[in-house]
């Protein structure tokens, strides 16, 4: 609550998801009727910009890439010494945007609005799930996804390497390719039309083409 009401002392505020953005709209919502001026915001890709965009924000993007390098590329993250940065996430995850903009002088304080964790599924239930729907691809949009579904396959008694994995950057492909999967495909985008397109076109591709 203190950080939400001490919202007019940042001079950015960055949303790493779409998650992480709607939480923090619902949070600003209760505590400021009319948002304060002055505040640059930024979001990791197009789909976090939706969502603040959608809330009337005037939003910074990469121009081209939805990764926390292409964000830190942006001109205006370049020289933010002594500027404070409100980092909107979950409570865990990569430091990199906070360790870079502290390098570059910032002061920068993470805002945990959600907490990632590992689902307890049964091991009845996981292999019913593999064996009766057998995935032929499978969507993992966040390394730490990636790590659940590693464990989940250590826990069952299925090989899911050799399936189609949609990953949403170089290094959750290369994350997935030193743990066994054969086929890590990053899509052109992460809105759900280019997942959606990207899986029809692999898939199809395998199968020579059919329909």
């Amino acid at each position: 609550r203190t950080l939400i009401l001490n919202l007019d002392q940042f001079t950015h505020v960055i949303a790493v998801s779409p998650y992480a953005a709607r939480l923090l709209l619902d949070e600003l919502d209760a505590w400021w009727p009319q948002l304060p001026t002055g505040i640059r915001w930024y979001a990791v890709g197009a789909a976090t910009a939706k969502v603040l965009t959608d809330h009337g924000l005037s939003v910074r993007q990469p121009a081209e890439g939805w990764t926390s390098e292409a964000l830190l590329a942006l001109p205006s993250l370049a020289r933010v010494s002594g500027e404070r940065v409100l980092l909107a996430r979950g409570e865990d995850g990569r430091e990199l945007i906070r360790e870079t903009l502290e390098a570059r002088g910032a002061q920068v304080t993470p805002l945990a609005l959600y907490r990632r964790s590992q689902p307890d599924h049964s091991a009845d239930t996981i292999n019913q799930l593999f064996g009766q729907f057998a995935p032929e691809a499978i969507v993992t949009l966040s390394g730490e996804t990636l790590n659940n579904l590693i464990a989940l396959c250590a826990n069952s008694g299925h090989n899911l390497y050799d399936r189609l994995l949609i990953v949403p950057a170089d290094r959750v492909a290369e994350q997935a390719r030193v743990a066994g999967f054969e086929h890590p495909c990053i899509p052109g985008s992460l809105a759900d039309n280019d997942i959606v397109a990207t899986v029809a076109a692999q898939l199809n591709g395998r199968d020579g083409g059919s329909e």
